[in-house]
C-alpha cells in the first residue's frame, strides 16, 4: 500500500469513526460538535495515546491495557482551551471519548 492509499485509508476510518461517534452520542449531542471539532478530538487522543504511553504498556493478564478515560478527556479540554478551539465540558468529551473506544473495540471484535 502506498503512502497516498494509506492515507485514504486512514481518511475513511476517521469518517467511519465520526459516524459511530455521532450515533454514539446522546441525543442532545449528536448535533452539538461539528465534524471538524470531532476530527479534532481524534487528533487530541491519537496525541494522547502517542505521548502517554500507553502504546507501549504491557497488558494485564487478561490481555488488557487499563486506560485512564478521565485522563483522555482532561488532555482534550486543556489542548483545545490552549488551541483556542473553545472550552468544552468534561462530560460532553466523554462521551465522544467513549464513543471512539466502542468503535475501536468493535472493529477488534470483528477480526
Amino acid at each position: 500500500m502506498g503512502v497516498e492509499d494509506e492515507f485514504l485509508f486512514e481518511d475513511v476510518d476517521d469518517e467511519k469513526t465520526i459516524e459511530y461517534i455521532r450515533n454514539y452520542l446522546p441525543q442532545e449531542l449528536k448535533e452539538k460538535f461539528s465534524d471538524d471539532e470531532l476530527y479534532y478530538f481524534l487528533d487530541l487522543i491519537d496525541e494522547y495515546y502517542s505521548e502517554s504511553g500507553i502504546l507501549d504498556a504491557q497488558p494485564d493478564a487478561d490481555g488488557y491495557v487499563e486506560i485512564d478515560l478521565d485522563a483522555i478527556v482532561e488532555y482534550i479540554v486543556k489542548e483545545a482551551k490552549k488551541d483556542e478551539m473553545g472550552e468544552f465540558d468534561p462530560e460532553e468529551i466523554l462521551f465522544v471519548v467513549q464513543g471512539e473506544m466502542e468503535y475501536t473495540d468493535s472493529l477488534e471484535e470483528e477480526d
